[in-house]
């Protein structure tokens, strides 16, 4: 038995097909490494508010505070594999159509990208930072509006300019391109053909995508490309030729990725959804230092001021607690089956 590994001679060929075909790789985030391990904790040093400087006193720079940091922590969850066989009988009278090369190729470009894909979108969606609910569905006039707006509120929480792209589904596309006010560069378009890009607007690169590839509910998605962490550990094919027991191939694969939004780096992704998709906020309220989260679904909540979503602090809610007061509760609605709810921040009154 001879095995071929994917590594080595199948390698390009996959990877290529990889980069050209995947709707998702190019706007993926690579900042942090998840090389020889398996669950990451990526530490972010917190600011302090600035004080008025007073030219008498001891503490003239204001009340000094311990500095603290919030941990996130990355764990890789998802690993897939695939398996065929290819008997020689089989080939020889089907005139070869089922090579195993190419087999393994139309596996990779038809089953495997596709799937890593829409588990992108999934996980990009449901952990955004900014979660906007529409009353009702873009039109050919509001989808521009809707775009600008998606945009104007990034930068209104000083996410970058740059490497921003707009994913819309080809419904909402069909709206976007029919505009007057969408702006099509021919230049991008050949360059990026083979990466479904279509144009640019509002310094956003358009790509479309499949309906189906989206959540439930989203009409589109702008993503910077350094607000997520999205590792491809173990990527291959292995073509077995006559193993025991089988004349012909054995063709194994194997994907073992994952996509990971950061927490500091949150608001780099907007989600435009029908708003009956999106869960509503909790509402947070306490008498005499034992607070009540009144939710929907299942909620986390933090008590240090960090965001719930992505903290490594979180705990989810069950019942009352205690807090002293000028405790920051920070609180998120998951939802059971919808996006999650904006982030609510009460401060405990004692």
């Amino acid at each position: 038995m001879s095995a071929v590994n994917y590594a080595a001679a199948f390698s390009p060929k996959v990877a290529e097909s990889f980069s050209k075909e995947s709707l998702t790789d190019s706007a993926t985030g690579k900042d942090y490494s998840f090389s020889g391990a398996k669950t990451v904790r990526v530490f972010t040093v917190d600011t302090v508010p600035l004080n008025n400087y007073s030219r008498t006193g001891a503490n003239r720079y204001g009340e000094p505070v311990e500095l603290g940091d919030t941990v996130q922590e990355m764990t890789m969850r998802d690993e897939k594999a695939w398996t065929f066989t290819i008997d020689k009988g089989n080939q020889s009278d089907q005139y070869n159509i089922k090579g195993a090369t190419r087999a393994a190729k139309r596996e990779t470009e038809q089953v495997v990208i596709p799937y890593v894909d829409k588990y992108r979108f999934r996980e990009w969606a449901n952990n955004a930072g900014i979660i906007q609910g529409l009353s009702a569905a873009p039109t050919k006039s509001t989808i521009v509006d809707a775009v600008f707006d998606a945009g104007a509120a990034m930068s209104d929480l000083l996410v970058p300019w740059s490497n921003r792209t707009l994913f819309i589904s080809n419904e909402y596309y069909k709206l976007l391109a029919l505009s007057d006010q969408f702006i099509s560069i021919d230049a991008l378009g050949k360059k990026s053909v083979s990466k479904g890009e279509v144009g640019e607007i509002d310094n956003m690169v358009v790509k479309r995508v499949p309906s189906s590839y989206l959540p439930a509910g989203v009409y589109f998605m702008v993503k910077y490309k350094g607000s997520t962490v999205d590792p491809v550990k173990i990527q291959d094919v292995k073509i077995h030729q006559d193993p025991p027991g089988i004349g012909g191939n054995l063709l194994e694969g194997r994907i073992y990725h994952d996509a990971f939004v950061l927490g500091t780096k949150a608001n780099g992704l907007y989600v435009a959804a029908a708003s009956a998709n999106v869960t509503a906020a909790p509402t947070i309220k306490d008498t005499t230092g034992t607070v009540t989260i009144t939710k929907t679904g299942t909620c986390k909540y933090t008590t240090d001021g960090t965001d719930p979503r992505y903290s490594a602090t979180a705990k989810v809610y069950s019942s009352t607690f205690s807090a002293e007061a000028g405790t920051v509760v920070k609180a998120v609605d998951v939802g059971s089956g919808k996006f999650a709810s904006p982030v609510v921040s009460y401060t405990v009154v004692g």
